[in-house]
Formats: C-alpha cells, structure tokens, sequence
C-alpha cells in the first residue's frame, strides 16, 4: 500500500470519528487566531492590493466575505483571505513541519462555508483534515526543502486540497484525487526574499488555498490525480528536495495534529522568536536602557538566517525578517508591536546606533536541533561591565508554553487595534461555538461582520 492510500485513510477514519475535547478547543482557538492575523493586515496598504487583484481574478461577485470588506465567489474569497491573514507574519505556524497551517486550511474552509451548506461539524472535520495533510507533509519534506521553498504553499496547496475535500464530503477516491490534483500544483520559491519581493510573500499561501480548492473541485468532477503524489520517483519528496522523515506522511501521531502547532508571541518572522524572547526576558528581569548596552549578541541557528537574513531593512515589509531590527526595536522601545513593524523609523539615530551593537552568530550546535527545537542565545554586555545571558530552545506559544483563551483574547485586541469591543465580541463567541459539541448539527454560514468593515 502507497503512503498516500495510508494518509487517505487516516483522514477519513479522522473525519468520522468523535472530535475530541482538546482538538474542538484548539479548533475554537485555531480559528480565533486567523481572525486576529485577518483583521490585523487587513487594513494595511498590501491588503488593499490583494482584494485588487482578487476582483479582477475572480470577477462576478458572491457571497463569500473577505477580510476588510466586501464578497467574492468562494474561491477569489480563498484567495484574498489566505493572502491578507498571512500580511503581518502572525498567523500560527509549527516547528517541525516549518510552515503556516491555519491559512490554508482555515481560509478555504470558510470561504465554502459562506456559499455552501456546511454543518459546524462538517467546518471541524475539513480544517483538521487541512492541519494533519499540511503538517505531515511539512514535516516530511524537512529542513532541506524549507530552505529552498515556502512549505506553506507546497505542502500547503496539499493541506488546502484536503480542507475543501473533506469539508465537502468527497469519498476516499476523490480525496485522493484530490490531495494528488493540488501537490501537481505545489510551488513556493524563497527567491523572492533574496530579491526583496517580501510583499508578494503572500501569494504563496494565496495561491495554495486557490490552487487546493481547485484540486477537491476538480476531484468532485471526477478529475484522477497523481497517486504517488509524494513518494513516486516524480513525486514531491524527490523533485522538491525532501530529506525529513517520509514515514510521517502514512503514520499519524497521538493526536490530530492542530493540536501540535505554535501560536506567535511576536509580528515577525518564526524563525526569530527564541532570541526575542531571550531578550524580553532579560528585560523583565533587569531594567534594561538602550543608552546603557555596550553590546548585543545574538547566536541562533543557522536556518533562520535563510528566511529571516535581511541585514537592515529599507521597507516595512523587510522589518519581520531582520533580526537586528526586531531585538534592536524590542529593546529601544520595550516592545515590539504592530507599530513597530508597520511604521518602523529605520533612520532614526537612537535605532540605528542600538543595531550597530548588534551581533549575529550562527551555531552548528543550535542547528542540530533544529526543527524540533529553535535554540538561540542573547548575550547583552552593559557599559559598566556587567554581562547578561539568556537562552531559549522553544518559542512562548508553542505546544510547551500555549496562550490560553483569555490570552488569546488579548493578543486579538493588541495585534488588531482597529477592532472594536463589539467585533471582539462577535469574533469571540463566533470561534468560541465550534468547541461545543451541541452545536455541531447547525449550519455554519459565516456573517460578514467578522470580517471587519467595508472599504
């Protein structure tokens, strides 16, 4: 039996199970956190931009809203809500498959519901169904691939596929047409950080989320797909430069894997947490001035500076990928921010004296134990002699150190500032049904108004 025939299986023995109390909880949370990453960029200029092209794509109108306002057919929906909820480099992500799970399994599932008859249940099933393809195959195709494409949209277009197949029922034929249809469709090349076209980094997951609904579509037509889609001689595995643990793709863990993913401390890069959070710690325990630091340093695994390697940045859209930028931002101003990314004064001379003492390092050491921990050290030397050491292997958010529901509460209304008490309201009690059981039988027909007002 193919690996794939294993993973097809598993996904539908996934959907007709019980949906336990901690994946419901984690699905209620999963989906709290996409509406924060949504409204957070959807007022940002870039934001703007991908609507623009959303309408002149996918013309006609529809019902499906889309962050920021207004509504499209379902799959320029897709599109525009995965590209907007990934802007601001908050949408929740995981350590070993190395990619952004949420906005590709969440966005087309919700872009169907809004047109289609879907039960709360039928929501559930469809975006576990997106995290458990999408992580598998992340994690699967390792450390290698993640250095060379965005596993958020090659893995991605998989785990979009098998959101929208299973969210609409499609048996174990066509789901396996499907999640083989959408891996043809797998691309996602770094080379456009290395041409500092960061604003285009969300095409990635916006063309994964289109390019998966596709795929279920053209299944449900009956449409055959490639069957060995990761493991064959052409499939991914081979072509897109796998080297993790292929086994992962046909055995499950423990646990659905939503369960296992990271929600973000911080409006940056995942790559950079560890050193931020070093650094916040180091403040909250000393009383840290800018004026009094004689130096920074800063050692981090090697495969952060792959993704995240911008020396100093020029625009807003480099500041999440620059590390300099971010402990030298954290420390000057005591926090980092949404207005710290988005208005970043990057000539500012207190700014740019403070990264001047910064020092980045890499360790072969920290890069052993990389994906599964991201291990970095902050080192800060003060003008009258003193030095401070902190290290973090995980990342405040992660599986080990999870926010809870208020929490999550709060970072809605820090990272979406626009949003007002009766949004959050709305938002809240909206995600918060899906961890009901008794609400599983209803349709689930997404309003408008949890997406933020119209241009």
């Amino acid at each position: 039996m193919l690996a794939e025939d294993e993973l097809v299986a598993q996904l539908q023995a996934q959907a007709a199970r019980p949906v336990s109390s901690v994946t419901r909880e984690r699905t209620a949370q999963a989906l709290l956190d996409w509406f924060t990453a949504g409204w957070s960029g959807s007022e940002m200029p870039l934001a703007a931009r991908y609507r623009a092209t959303a309408e002149a794509a996918f013309p006609g109108g529809g019902a499906a809203p889309v962050l920021g306002g207004g509504a499209l057919t379902p799959l320029g929906a897709g599109f525009a809500n995965a590209a907007i909820a990934h802007l601001r480099e908050i949408d929740d992500a995981h350590r070993a498959a190395m990619l952004h799970p949420g906005v590709v399994a969440i966005s087309p599932v919700v872009a169907l519901a809004a047109e289609r008859t879907l039960t709360q249940r039928q929501m559930i099933a469809g975006i576990v169904a997106g995290y458990e393809t999408a992580l598998r195959l992340g994690h699967a195709l390792g450390t290698r691939h993640a250095a060379l494409f965005h596993a958020t949209a090659t893995a991605g277009a998989v785990g979009a596929a098998a959101a929208c197949a299973v969210a609409m029922g499609l048996p174990a034929p066509q789901l396996h047409a499907a999640l083989g249809i959408g891996a043809t469709q797998s691309a996602g090349l770094w080379q456009l950080v290395d041409d500092e076209a960061h604003e285009a980094k969300s095409l990635h997951p916006g063309f994964a989320v289109r390019n998966g609904m596709m795929a279920a579509w053209s299944a449900r037509a009956g449409l055959p797909g490639a069957r060995a889609f990761v493991t064959g001689p052409r499939g991914l595995y081979t072509l897109l430069s796998g080297e993790g643990p292929i086994k992962v793709v046909a055995t499950g863990g423990a646990d659905d894997l939503i369960n296992t993913t990271t929600v973000k401390a911080w409006p940056t890069c995942a790559q950079i947490f560890t050193p931020l959070d070093a650094l916040k710690a180091l403040m909250d325990e000393h009383p840290l001035s800018a004026a009094d630091v004689a130096a920074i340093d800063v050692t981090i695994f090697p495969h952060a500076l792959k993704i995240a390697g911008v020396d100093w940045p020029t625009k807003a859209a480099e500041t999440p990928f620059c590390l300099r930028y971010a402990v030298s931002a954290l420390l000057l101003n005591g926090q980092l921010g949404i207005a710290e990314m988005e208005q970043p004064r990057l000539d500012d001379a207190a700014l740019l004296e403070l990264a001047r003492k910064v020092r980045v390092a890499t360790s072969d050491e920290f890069q052993r134990a990389f994906p599964e921990r991201r291990p970095a050290e902050v080192t800060v030397t003060m003008a009258d002699g003193r030095v401070l050491t902190a290290r973090r292997d995980l990342r405040r958010g992660d599986p080990e150190d999870p926010f809870d529901w208020p929490q999550l509460q709060d970072r809605m209304r820090a990272f979406a500032p626009q949003m007002n008490d009766a949004s959050a309201r709305l938002i809240t009690t909206w995600c918060e049904a899906f961890a009901d059981p008794v609400n599983d039988g209803q349709l689930c027909r997404p309003l408008p108004a949890l997406f933020g007002p119209n241009d």
